[in-house]
């Protein structure tokens, strides 16, 4: 069963919330990095950068670095940016985006549940990732971004959350892309109790986004329990941050492709040579996307195309074969256009279903792109089907919201 407990989180002073919250620092680019950083000195971007306070560089992920980053966030809290609450606590988060509305639950899992199944994956992590990661939290001694769980609705978890979220909330900010966060500290005893209970009933959890720092903290507890002979279980490193959502509450956007060239091969050409697998339709819009599984969209050229999978090119029982993105991938990226690997290959790139169809089309037209490929969303039922059976999906298939803001709710590992 889930072990999802309270912890004693740190977390921006009310009046600073709204300054201190920053997004991930690669949804930034230099520019705006370096505008974001001098007009903000709350910005959490300052911990992660913290060369731009003393104007001394170092190089990323070095010891140098990761000591520069504790030091600037002891330097948050000595000077109350940060506070702490004196309690374990659940912290109810929401956050409303372009209409879309997700409601979670920022609590602490067990690097426990992580290794022996209970928490499910459907990704394969990177070992030097892992590694990278792993030296980060063991320097630094602090989670600030959750990793994002999904698991299946529970009613009692579920009025306990309206309840709370219909009293006055601690935090209450809209951030410049329109982007609003709500968050509910949950401290009182008998709420603390009911939400613990009813996870500790649910038999596994699902990781929808954050496979490497889950096994980063799991790396880093099992590291410190081989150095010490008598742990407990309850140090803080046996845990790590996260934020739960129901299944109903998280949204499963498309992952797209764009590749720079057809192989040498025209575009009337490309289409002749996957018609054996695909029903080609040419579509008459501005913007096309998928309606259904099987169906992928294709832009080059100024048009668009419907490329239906025809039967037999797919196995409805294998769990990750019947995924459009495998079947892009075995029936035209590599047999067509020549790519194998995905995560190496210079030839591709990706474009999360976020930007919409419209972000294809401009790639394509701009030049950057020879041609585009837009896949149907991954459903839940797949990821959880592809977790559940112990599979890997193939990289960059799906893009989940909401995305966390970092440094809003803080886990300490140095208890």
């Amino acid at each position: 069963m889930a072990k999802v407990i309270p912890f004693r989180a740190i977390r921006p002073e009310s009046d600073k919330v709204h300054l201190v919250a920053s997004r991930s620092v690669d949804g930034y680019n230099a520019s705006d990095l370096k505008d974001k950083l001098a007009a903000n000195p709350f910005t959490f971007l300052h911990v992660i950068n913290p060369d731009f306070s003393d104007g001394v560089k170092t190089e990323p992920g070095s010891g140098e670095r990761l000591s520069k980053i504790k030091s600037k966030f002891k330097s948050f809290v000595k000077e109350h940016v940060f506070r702490r609450d004196p309690e374990p606590c659940y912290y109810i988060y929401r956050q409303i985006k372009e209409g879309n509305v997700y409601t979670g639950i920022i609590a602490c899992t067990s690097i426990d549940d992580y290794l022996n199944g209970v928490i499910k994956v459907h990704e394969q992590t990177l070992t030097t990732r892992e590694e990278q990661l792993k030296d980060y939290l063991e320097v630094c001694e602090f989670n600030a971004e959750p990793v994002l769980f999904c698991y299946p609705n529970d009613e009692v978890i579920d009025l306990t959350t309206k309840e709370i979220t219909e009293e006055y909330a601690d935090y209450d900010f809209t951030t410049t892309d329109k982007v609003r966060h709500t968050l509910w500290v949950v401290s009182d005893k008998k709420n603390v109790q009911i939400i613990a209970e009813r996870f500790g009933k649910i038999p596994f959890i699902y990781i929808a986004d954050g496979h490497h720092r889950s096994a980063s903290s799991a790396l880093l507890g099992k590291l410190k329990r081989s150095t010490r002979k008598n742990y407990t279980g309850e140090e803080a490193y046996n845990y790590y941050l996260g934020v739960f959502f129901p299944e109903t509450q998280l949204r499963i956007f498309d992952y797209n492709r764009v590749v720079k060239d057809l192989n040498e091969y025209t575009l009337a050409q490309f289409l002749e040579k996957i018609a054996d697998k695909f029903e080609v339709k040419e579509i008459n819009a501005a913007e096309y996307k998928p309606e259904k599984k099987h169906v992928i969209s294709a832009y080059a050229e100024g048009k668009w195309f419907s490329l239906s999978a025809k039967p037999g090119t797919f196995k409805p029982e294998d769990p990750v074969g019947s995924l459009d993105a495998s079947i892009l991938t075995e029936h035209i990226l590599a047999p067509v256009l020549n790519i194998h690997d995905l995560k190496t290959d210079k030839r591709i790139a990706f474009v999360p279903g976020v930007k919409g169809a419209k972000e294809l089309k401009k790639q394509v037209d701009e030049g950057k792109a020879k041609i585009a490929f837009g896949l149907y969303p991954v459903t839940m039922e797949q990821l959880k089907w592809i977790a559940d059976t112990n599979n890997i999906m193939p990289p960059k298939s799906t893009w989940v919201e909401p995305k966390m803001r970092s440094g809003l709710v803080i886990y300490s590992l140095e208890d």
